[in-house]
């Protein structure tokens, strides 16, 4: 990837601080600087060579760590291919991605969760693991490049994706490609935008490693880290609004968040404002607001209104790890709220006649791992057809209203987008996660995971009342099915983004093991 290269190469002997680990009260309890992590870097590529002269296929099974940044500046180095795992994975969606890897990376969380899956079950025998930490002398030797790495091309990741069985498939993403990612988004975002980012959900995510690392060490800015055994934005259903006072204390520039988390700075913004503090000051700890970028499951416009009105602009956007992931991006200086902003210059989009968003760009991806019936195909002439339904406006702005296989058709006949119902619900302060099915059914279910302080007697009639309220008789949730939030239920039936995985919660709701955790972080 020329433009981390390029970046390493002008920063990688520097005393800036490139990451900072925040403690318990929010103060930095650990910082290591550009050239403390580059030279880690060289000295990981250098034991991890190139084995037989292929690239090496490595699993990295980290938590958001310094041990993660080395790690994946390491594996470009050595032209490796980094299979980066989410801790939050089963035993068996672990194995599905490490099956075939010659080597695992893993910091001590990794290490520890590597263990209660059991190695044998996840790792091949021949697949080695290696014990990273940041705690050991750094080495003196600085990160040497090969010239070839300025313009050459490799399958640099595989990112997982969900697919139609409880293994998911990967994403073949190549060097080249992310680096025309990078040169677009560089085009289009504020230099300096990136000084001080504090990163809230899972690297393994391939959009955290695109904004988290490379874009800030494109600005040669500082990534800030939450303390260790924070639960990532995501991953719990309390962790956004637990985050809060480490945005507070980090004082970021930049960050992704999550629908979740955008929700809860809506709240406390409003909070702020009761007490007559102005919002960025109470939230961010800074005189202005950050570049606060979402996507993944739609923001409801309510929120987005809120949050304008404190001055806290959110610049929602769209992506696809197909597309080595951002397609499209609202930016300060062409923002439309509603829309997920006009697609990166290097992408073209059109609508086909049914309504489903195609994408041509120079960024896609290679392939997938496995062939599932839920994989993306190619048109003969290079669209990707990408199963969302969207609109494009008269100035470029992209909406995306849907996706195609979700449209519920309901015994009666009638089409129900239920991206759409779920963003009404998701309005009511007690509902932190709802996802809702109907597929042949005479009327619609939904799934509320609620907050912990909240009746569910109380809860359930509140929703009844919002539906008839708010929505149509055709878009109401009928059945309604409340639980309180904890984190394996969240992670059994929504993705780190907060997208439901319908599957899991229609043969939840349908067959009665909603409560049933059997296997849900084995």
């Amino acid at each position: 990837m020329r433009a981390i290269r390029e970046s390493l190469v002008r920063f990688g002997e520097s005393a800036h601080p490139m990451i900072e680990v925040l403690g318990e009260d929010g103060v930095p309890a650990r910082t290591l600087s550009y050239q403390e992590v580059t030279r880690r870097a060289a000295e990981l590529a250098d034991r991890i060579g190139q084995g037989d002269g292929r690239p090496p296929r490595v699993g990295v099974v980290c938590g958001n760590t310094p041990e993660f940044v080395v790690a994946d500046l390491a594996l470009i180095a050595a032209h490796a291919i980094e299979v980066p795992v989410p801790l939050a994975f089963s035993a068996e969606q672990a194995a599905g991605l490490l099956e075939e890897t010659d080597l695992c990376l893993a910091d001590a969380a990794g290490q520890e969760r590597l263990e209660q899956w059991g190695r044998d079950r996840v790792l091949g025998p021949h697949c080695r693991v290696l014990p990273l930490s940041v705690d050991e002398p750094a080495p003196a030797a600085p990160l040497v490049l090969r010239p070839a790495d300025a313009g050459a091309d490799w399958e640099c990741k595989v990112i997982h994706t969900s697919g139609t069985t409880s293994r998911p498939k990967g994403v073949r993403i190549r060097a080249a490609a992310l680096n025309e990612l990078l040169g677009s988004l560089r085009s289009v975002m504020p230099r300096g935008a990136f000084a001080r980012y504090l990163s809230l959900v899972p690297f393994s995510l391939l959009i955290e490693q695109v904004t988290g690392l490379y874009l800030v060490l494109l600005d040669g800015g500082t990534l800030v880290l939450m303390p260790p055994g924070k639960a990532l934005v995501g991953t719990a259903a309390a962790a956004a609004a637990d985050a809060l006072p480490y945005v507070t204390a980090s004082r970021p520039t930049a960050m992704v968040a999550t629908p979740a988390l955008v929700d809860a700075f809506a709240t406390a913004a409003d909070e702020a404002a009761e007490r007559g503090r102005p919002a960025a000051e109470a939230l961010f700890g800074t005189p202005g607001a950050p570049l606060i970028c979402c996507g993944g499951a739609p923001v409801h416009p309510e929120l987005l209104h809120r949050l304008e009105e404190h001055g806290l602009p959110v610049h929602e956007g769209y992506g696809l790890s197909e597309n080595s992931s951002v397609v499209s991006w609202n930016t300060p200086s062409a923002r439309r709220p509603g829309t997920v902003g006009r697609p990166l210059p290097h992408v073209r989009v059109k609508i086909a006649d049914d309504g489903e968003l195609l994408v041509k760009s120079t960024s896609l991806f290679a392939g997938y791992t496995r062939d599932d019936p839920s994989s993306l195909v190619l048109t003969d002439d290079g669209w990707l057809r990408t199963g969302d339904l969207a609109r494009v406006d008269e100035e470029g702005f992209l909406s995306i209203t849907g996706r195609k296989k979700n449209v519920i058709i309901t015994a009666a006949g009638r089409n129900v987008a239920p991206e759409w119902v779920e963003a009404q619900y998701a309005r009511l302060p007690f509902v932190r996660a709802v996802a809702v099915v109907g597929d042949g059914l005479t009327v619609l279910h939904g799934l509320f995971l609620v907050d912990g302080s909240t009746d569910l007697a109380a809860a359930g009639a509140a929703v009844r009342e919002f539906g008839e309220a708010h929505l149509s008789e055709v878009e109401r949730v009928a059945v309604p099915h409340l639980a309180v939030a904890d984190e394996r239920l969240y992670r059994r039936f929504f993705t780190v983004t907060g997208r439901p995985m319908r599957a899991a919660v229609r043969a939840a709701l349908s067959n009665g093991t909603l409560y049933d955790h059997q296997g849900a972080d084995a």
